[in-house]
């Protein structure tokens, strides 16, 4: 029997959607085939502290099941905020403590990151992996940090010829420093309603509708509290279509669906997360085979336009009047929870929530070996 692959699930993190790493981690870890995988729980406090095995399942839900109580020393001690420790390795050493205290280093074949948002889905905790040469499942450095932030993501599209709503954007000191300008430039541009949302979040964290300068104000001013540049998008009458893309040079897209909020007038976060009846989805979507393959289309020409690898979840706006397609945006680590879109999307399109992460796992260790392709040292 061939030995099983040491996969380590990192949760939680600096992050307004800390909450919801908890839940996608919750199903992640329960999914997991413990006949094909060893799993390592690892935790990052929304103080950035790490902790490992009991410490980290002691954040989740108590329908986690159980895993072994592992001392893993691969991305820090958990008595410590930051990292202490770099060991990518088993080689039979221990690392050295003054106190005369020992840890034996731990191996991870690769790693599955449900961090979503700031601080996990930006790049940052990608560029860590890669300093340390694992293989960790989803987009790199470079897309990652793209589909975090809203305007540079949007920028990329329109290069890219991909059809996407007028947007503007503003920093949040110069908002502070000057709010009726920006608000001018908002209603003269875009004009009402329209959408207000800090840059680099999901999750609908600190997104508002504004119809007027009054809740443009407020809607500004909630988005200021997660991210110093402030988005504002050009509200539309729309049906929200979603389309789960996976793979890595060769990306496949899922069957769309769609989100038909029941009690919101957009699908903000307590729709998403808090009520049960917030909203319906509708899955596959309601849609003609020529818009089916018209938004599968895009969804990889999306994914395509940030280099993206391994999974991503794109939105989709079919506006109501005219029936034209607009790209919203493109989620690098799309939630995992129970009720989450980018899973159920792909178990209607014939890949059950195990078989995913299997495949996902799959993708992780052949970039790894990609990579491991590239010459690092020039003569």
């Amino acid at each position: 029997m061939s030995q099983k692959l040491k996969v380590g699930v990192i949760f939680g993190g600096r992050s307004g959607e800390h909450e919801v790493s908890l839940r996608s981690a919750e199903a992640v870890i329960n999914a997991l085939d413990r006949s094909k995988y060893e799993v390592v729980p690892i935790a990052i406090t929304k103080h950035g502290q790490w902790l490992a095995s009991s410490e980290a399942t002691n954040l989740l839900p108590s329908s986690v099941m159980q895993t072994a109580d592992q001392a893993v020393a691969l991305f820090g001690d958990p008595s410590q905020r930051g990292l202490t420790r770099f060991v990518n390795q088993t080689d039979g050493q221990t690392d050295g403590q003054t106190d005369g205290q020992t840890n034996q280093r731990e191996h991870l074949d690769v790693i599955i990151p449900v961090l979503h948002g700031t601080y996990g889905e930006d790049g940052t905790i990608q560029g860590l992996f890669e300093m340390a040469d694992v293989a960790y499942v989803g987009c790199g450095v470079l897309a990652s940090a793209c589909g975090m932030d809203k305007v540079v993501m949007k920028r990329l599209f329109r290069e890219a010829g991909l059809p996407i709503v007028e947007f503007t954007h503003f920093l949040r000191t110069q908002w502070e420093a000057d709010p009726l300008r920006s608000e001018t430039r908002v209603s003269e541009t875009l004009g009402f309603p329209c959408f207000v949302k800090p840059a680099n979040l999901g999750s609908s964290v600190g997104i508002s509708k504004a119809t007027d300068l009054k809740s443009l104000n407020a809607a500004i001013a909630l988005a200021a509290k997660f991210d110093r540049k402030i988005i504002v998008e050009r509200g539309i009458n729309a049906r929200e279509i979603e389309v789960s893309v996976l793979g890595n040079d060769e990306p496949i897209a899922s069957l769309p669906g769609e989100i038909v909020p029941q009690s919101a007038d957009f699908y903000d976060y307590t729709t998403k997360y808090v009520s049960a009846d917030g909203a319906r989805l509708v899955i596959p979507a309601a849609l003609s085979p020529e818009l089916i393959a018209q938004f599968q289309q895009l969804a990889v020409r999306v994914f395509q336009a940030i280099d993206g690898a391994g999974l991503g979840r794109v939105d989709f706006f079919l506006e109501k009047e005219t029936g034209q397609i607009f790209v919203n945006e493109i989620n690098t680590m799309p939630g995992f929870t129970s009720i989450s879109m980018y899973p159920k999307l792909w178990e209607a399109s014939g890949l059950g929530y195990g078989a995913l992460i299997d495949k996902l796992i799959e993708l992780a260790l052949e970039r790894q070996r990609e990579k491991a392709r590239n010459v690092t040292s020039y003569e």
